[in-house]
């Protein structure tokens, strides 16, 4: 049974994690080699817990249950006596099969190692362990505590006991598991990044503007937010790497970024985290203004 749960990393996929697992009763250590990483994550949880207080969704009780569950640390080795740890470190193969080698020889032989990976194999993560039966996908979408799908992804030799093992605690967070199996991209990604790829090259070739396109997927296709908002939200960068996966795993050309892209990612445009991506993004600024690069496009 899983009741003590470790999260790799402090950042905004890690946060969310963590506080679904506390919300939920389960003894979370959040862990990042940074301090202010984790003094801003547990400020970040607090914060949301109080919106979801104003909003009726939790009581106070949750939030303080929450945080008393919850406790963050800096070195791995507090893992030691996890039942389950997710890993939202990075998109980066390296670290990630560093962190994944490192906690093999910290937990439990009966530990469960999951990776919140969005498109990098669950399969060459567990070779990287001497536990391949129990390392699995743990794919979260992001906003975490207000998203429903987590996507399970299942390695070569992630074992029927361990997926049942994961699709009922995702339950138990009160989430919906879908279980894919263990390809570039999974499901989620190799849908959604082809498609905002192709609005990208849609802006780049100048078939229409930001608001344009956008406007056309919102209204034309019911999406509730349009391709390069999206984008912007979950990071140029991040969906840069997933398009090198995919394009590198695939051998598709299909997969290919597009060069604004890339471009925009070498220059340090990366979305809302760096205040500015296809949109500028302004503390306290409601209404979403088009960045200044695109609006001679329209």
């Amino acid at each position: 049974m899983i009741k003590k749960v470790s999260v790799i990393g402090a950042g905004t996929m890690g946060n969310g994690i963590a506080q679904v697992f506390a919300m939920n009763d389960y003894e979370v250590k959040l862990v990042d080699l940074s301090q202010p990483a984790l003094d801003k994550a547990l400020a970040t949880i607090t914060k949301n817990a109080d919106r979801m207080i104003a909003k009726g969704t939790i009581s106070e009780n949750v939030k303080q249950q929450l945080l008393r569950n919850l406790s963050t640390h800096t070195a791995l080795e507090v893992c030691a006596d996890a039942d389950l740890v997710v890993e939202a470190a990075t998109e980066n193969v390296d670290i990630k099969l560093q962190l994944f080698r490192q906690l093999h020889s910290i937990c439990k032989p009966e530990t469960i190692l999951a990776s919140n990976t969005s498109s990098i194999s669950i399969t060459r993560i567990a070779a990287a362990t001497g536990r391949a039966d129990k390392v699995i996908g743990m794919h979260f979408m992001n906003p975490v505590p207000l998203m429903k799908l987590v996507e399970i992804i299942r390695g070569y030799a992630t074992s029927d006991e361990v997926m049942k093992h994961i699709s009922d605690t995702s339950r138990k967070l009160s989430k919906i598991p879908v279980e894919a199996n263990d390809y570039p991209g999974f499901v989620a990604n190799r849908i959604l990044m082809p498609m905002i790829n192709e609005a990208i090259c849609t802006l780049h070739e100048g078939v229409a503007g930001v608001s344009e396109i956008d406007t056309v997927m919102k209204l034309g296709m019911a999406h509730p937010m349009g391709p390069l908002q999206l984008a912007d939200f979950i990071g140029l960068d991040v969906c840069l790497a997933i398009l090198k996966v995919l394009h590198d795993g695939f051998g598709n050309p299909k997969y290919a970024p597009c060069p604004l892209l890339v471009n925009m990612v070498t220059a340090g445009y990366l979305g809302a985290k760096s205040g500015e991506g296809f949109y500028k993004y302004t503390p306290g600024e409601k209404d979403l203004v088009v960045s200044d690069r695109f609006k001679a496009r329209g």
